[in-house]
């Protein structure tokens, strides 16, 4: 089969093409003909030689995909061959063909193409997994995303507004933060001309914010236990800013807040099935009616995987960056 590869660590050229055999199911996976393939932040570190994948997972890149089940391994029911799914991967999506455990696929949601079906699983699965379940956003809370206008933000906005938050989140430009109050945000905030706290303290009467998902880390941790309100949550599900920095314990104790954060690719497939299954759920039902959308920013061939590298580099998107078979 095709493959887009990693022959070596480096820049976007380190993308080649080249050719694998064709992998087959075992024991509760699916093999799926990808159509779409999405583009994703840790596509970009594995890439780069800073995120190998777990044990037993591909090294050809690509962690969400859409497709057509061709294939099924034993003891598995459901999905059927010839169902158009969707899937979170741990590996191998930049490919022809890919292999999903069974139960991290979910049906394309009706009315979504295949291009956008392949967006929603790595930005869905992380969103949910972290602000709903880790950070138990509640209806009426408020919420705050750093870098509302990347795919996890774009798909945290949506949902955290359609499901009865207060939504907040920051973008470094003026039309981004204008995108991110199209999307359902109360307020767009430029991080690169506004202090995001004393906006949050002035949009929130000096309460602050319940729940903030950050991507960031680095010297934002004190700024956002700042911005947190009593019993305020923080959750990291990156370090783009850095790893370590220092913490106002008292601010912590005084306020009692919880600050955590998780990955997701390294979890056990079981986990991530029951992320699935809240979807299927949650979710699903507010894709099939328009009130949550996935946002497409541009398509790239798979052999043009190298620009779209480039581009997610460039941080110039709003939304998803999507390989297309």
């Amino acid at each position: 089969m095709r493959v887009i590869e990693i022959k070596a660590p480096g820049g976007p050229e380190a993308l080649v093409p080249g050719d694998r055999p064709k992998p087959k199911p075992g024991p509760g996976e699916v093999l799926i003909q990808v159509a779409a393939a999405g583009v994703n932040r840790p596509d970009v570190m594995q890439r780069k030689g800073i995120y190998p994948p777990p044990p037993g997972a591909s090294d050809i890149p690509g962690l969400e995909l859409a497709g057509t089940v061709v294939e099924r391994g034993e003891g598995v029911a459901t999905p059927a061959i010839g169902e158009h799914v969707c899937a979170l991967v741990t590996g191998g999506a930049y490919a022809e063909f890919c292999l999903a455990p069974a139960v991290q696929c979910l049906p394309v949601p009706t009315g979504l193409t295949d291009v956008e079906a392949a967006s929603l699983p790595e930005t869905y699965f992380t969103v949910w997994t972290n602000v709903f379940d880790r950070a138990a956003l509640k209806p009426g809370e408020s919420f705050l995303v750093q870098g509302g206008s990347s795919g996890i933000g774009v798909a945290a906005i949506q949902l955290a507004s359609a499901l009865g938050s207060r939504v907040f989140a920051t973008a470094g430009n003026a039309e981004k933060c204008a995108a991110c109050e199209r999307l359902g945000a109360q307020r767009g905030i430029n991080y690169k001309t506004e202090d995001f706290v004393a906006v949050i303290k002035s949009e929130t009467a000096g309460r602050g914010v319940d729940v903030i998902l950050d991507m960031v880390g680095g010297d934002y941790l004190l700024r956002e236990t700042a911005a947190l309100a009593e019993e305020g949550r923080l959750v990291f599900i990156n370090t783009m800013g850095g790893a370590k920095t220092t913490i106002n314990l008292h601010e912590v104790m005084v306020k009692r807040l919880t600050v955590t954060g998780s990955t997701l690719r390294p979890r056990p497939v079981a986990y991530k099935g029951e992320i699935a299954r809240k979807l299927q759920q949650h979710v699903w039902p507010l894709l099939e009616l328009g009130k949550v959308k996935p946002v497409i920013y541009r398509t790239f061939s798979f052999t043009e995987a190298p620009q779209a590298h480039a581009l997610m580099e460039s941080s110039e998107h709003v939304g998803k960056i999507v390989l297309v078979a």
